[in-house]
């Protein structure tokens, strides 16, 4: 997984709830993909246009690893990038910081398998034209496998 800051355009900071940490005062593990999954979506509205009138999105599969405990006294912020796309699935990454007096920390970094979906027809559907033009675009086409 691609752990430089400097490889990710889109930024969103995560607000950390009381409800997010657990009985020794760092954020459950629970929690990190639910902040993969707010900055995602916010990625897909804001980078992509996302039309999920044409096509829904679901999880093929999810990865975390956890390199150091986030509590709630932390400011953090969550990097999201499309790594690789195919014909219907795409990968995107994450990366979890913490604002430190030195700057911005990593402590957490994911990937999740992302699929262009039609409910109706309950299968997988090409990706849209348009948004996959627009991961290209915003995520530095040399850092993006294209396997379309």
């Amino acid at each position: 997984m691609a752990e430089n800051i400097s490889d990710y355009n889109f930024r969103f900071p995560i607000s950390i709830r009381f409800s997010d940490i657990d009985a020794y005062g760092n954020v459950s593990n629970t929690i990190y993909l639910t902040f993969f999954e707010i900055a995602r979506l916010n990625y897909w509205k804001d980078v992509t246009q996302w039309d999920f009138k044409k096509a829904g999105v679901i999880l093929g599969r999810s990865e975390i690893n956890y390199l150091k405990p986030i509590t709630i006294d932390d400011t953090i912020c969550c990097y999201v990038r499309t790594s690789r796309i195919g014909n219907s699935s795409f990968d995107m990454l994450y990366l979890l910081t913490r604002n430190t007096p030195d700057g911005e920390e990593i402590c957490t970094t994911g990937k999740s398998v992302c699929i262009s979906y039609d409910y109706d027809a309950k299968e997988s559907v090409p990706i849209p034209e348009n948004e996959r033009q627009r991961m290209i675009e915003y995520d530095k086409p040399g850092l993006i496998t294209n396997t379309h």
